[in-house]
């Protein structure tokens, strides 16, 4: 673990090479799973704020799914999570482009409607965070689907870290992922 502040880093975040190559795997991180994207408690106010103006990107089955069952819900670990439309499938904030998933909020921020880009979860896939009331860990969540990026990533020769750079800085501030990078130079 490289240790940056109050953040655990798992040595396979800065090791590991990674690009999203949606071309190639059409997004399913936002349809598969067995819940929606984590959720932190001070973004959940936020979805409820921001669903007005989220809601004319979404997919009819998203709207009725939110509608139905609210902006978030409590999954079967007790998490936060985004609502999932029929229960585990597709995040009920996608939309489609080309046949490749995008999120709803997203669009609505790229739009200019709202001021906040997506939950931080999915903007730092595929770094999981393990919250503790004391630090983070940060940790490289490894998945099939995501072979592609990995394979992308080696072509590009660009790291998980490197590749998440906006949402770590969005996260942890942008001293926080300087002194990262200089801790990796270190290794």
């Amino acid at each position: 673990m490289i240790e940056v502040g109050s953040v655990l880093v798992h040595e396979d975040v800065v090791s590991n090479n990674f690009v999203c190559n949606l071309n190639k795997c059409k997004g399913a991180c936002c349809l598969e799973g067995d819940s929606g994207a984590p959720l932190n408690h001070n973004e959940l106010q936020i979805l409820k704020d921001i669903y007005p103006k989220v809601k004319p990107y979404m997919t009819s089955k998203g709207i009725a799914t939110i509608e139905a069952i609210g902006t978030h819900v409590t999954d079967f670990e007790g998490d936060y999570t985004t609502p999932c439309v029929d229960t585990n499938k597709e995040c009920a904030y996608v939309t489609w482009e080309n046949g490749i998933t995008k999120c709803a909020i997203e669009k609505a921020y790229e739009a200019g409607d709202i001021d906040w880009q997506k939950p931080i979860s999915c903007h730092l896939y595929p770094i999981r965070i393990t919250a503790y009331p004391e630090f983070d860990v940060l940790n490289y969540d490894r998945w099939s689907i995501c072979s592609p990026a990995c394979a992308f990533g080696d072509e590009l020769k660009v790291r998980v870290h490197e590749f998440l750079k906006g949402p770590l800085t969005r996260k942890y501030g942008e001293e926080w992922y300087r002194e990262l990078e200089e801790a990796v130079e270190h290794l």
